[in-house]
Formats: C-alpha cells, structure tokens, sequence
C-alpha cells in the first residue's frame, strides 16, 4: 500500500469526469486521479509537491487516488465503505461539497444537502448519513471524548461537533482543548448551534 508520493509535478490531464495528475517521483510518472478542487492547490510544475494517496486494485488495472490530507483520503475512504458508494462518487462528493459540508451534512444527517452531489439519490444520501454517523460515533467513543463534558455545551451538540473535528483531522486534545476554551465565551454558550461551534472551534485551532 502505497500511503503518500512526494515529487514534482510533471503533468495534469483533465478529462470530462476525470483529473489525472502525472507526478514524477525517482524518474518515474505516477498517474493519480485527485479532485478537481485540488487543482488550485497543487504548485506550478516543477515543484515538490506531497499527495497521500489511496491504491485500489482492480482485476484489469491499478488506480491510485491522491488527497491533499490524510483527513481527505480518510473521510473517502469511509464514503467508499458504504453500500452503493464506489470511487468515483466519494470523489463527486467531496469535491462537489468541499470535506467541511460533507462532514457536517453526514453528522447532521442532512440528507438534502448530500443528495446536490451529481448521482447521489435519497436512498444513498440517508445510507451515507445513517452508516458513516455510527461509524463516527464509535470512533469519537474510541478516541475517549464521551468521557469529557465541556461546561456550557449540550450534550448534544458536544457529540456532533467532537464527530465533524474527528472527521476533519484534529485528534481528541485538540478538539477538547478548543471546546473548554470556547465554552468561556457566554453567547456561544447561551445561543450557539452545532455549527456555530464547529465553526469558532476551527477558527480556534487554525490560529
């Protein structure tokens, strides 16, 4: 399994549903399809650039899938975990969405904004929402943050806001550290929804 490439960028093909990036690591080319969104991301060819990837391997072929996070090729691997969800779906979702509403709309379980991605139906967006929220919830279990209540917070929206900043890539310290910070402030307390947490919260830990 190859986790990440680091190498310059040698080439980017856009196709009608597909972007291929040709990155050349030790003289060799390596064809990886990333999102489009990671264009913009991605330096002038030449530069060094790292992409963590994700190899599925097929009868016919090899594929490598490239993510400019760990938390991105983590959440598309969750999506593909899902029933009816293959590669190409978890890329429409995440680029169509963009990784923090992806998140959110999992957690919240709102399957109305999931269901804008071109080819997901409501049956895949209530599976998506359904599947990936328990799985997020055993993982916020695992990670221990059930066993933490920050004061002024519902219970409620503690847990959803814990399971979206997993999600994205903060562990447990940083997640409880940013929210018994943000729970001195009284108006989130007194009048804060889940996403105005998740929201202060990643202004927080982007400092």
């Amino acid at each position: 399994m190859i986790n990440y490439l680091k190498g310059t960028v040698a080439d980017i093909a856009k196709g009608s549903n597909r972007v291929i990036l040709i990155l050349e690591v030790n003289g060799i080319g390596y064809e990886i399809q990333i999102l489009p969104r990671v264009i913009g991301q991605l330096p002038p060819s030449g530069e060094i650039v790292q992409i963590f990837t994700h190899q599925q391997v097929k009868e016919d072929q090899i594929v490598l899938y490239g993510f400019g996070s760990v938390a991105e090729r983590d959440l598309f691997r969750q999506l593909t975990s899902v029933s009816g969800v293959g590669a190409q779906l978890a890329i429409a979702l995440l680029d169509t969405l963009g990784m923090q509403d992806l998140v959110q709309a999992i957690v919240g379980g709102n399957t109305r904004i999931l269901a804008k991605t071109p080819g997901v139906g409501t049956k895949t967006a209530e599976r998506l929402a359904l599947e990936l929220k328990s799985k997020l919830s055993e993982w916020r279990q695992q990670e221990g943050l059930t066993t933490s209540a920050a004061a002024g917070i519902k219970p409620e929206i503690q847990e959803e806001v814990e399971m979206t900043l997993l999600a994205l890539g903060y562990n447990a310290t940083e997640v409880l550290q940013a929210l018994q910070t943000l729970s001195q402030d009284s108006n989130l307390t007194a009048k804060g929804s889940a996403e105005d947490w998740i929201r202060e919260a990643i202004s927080y830990l982007s400092r």
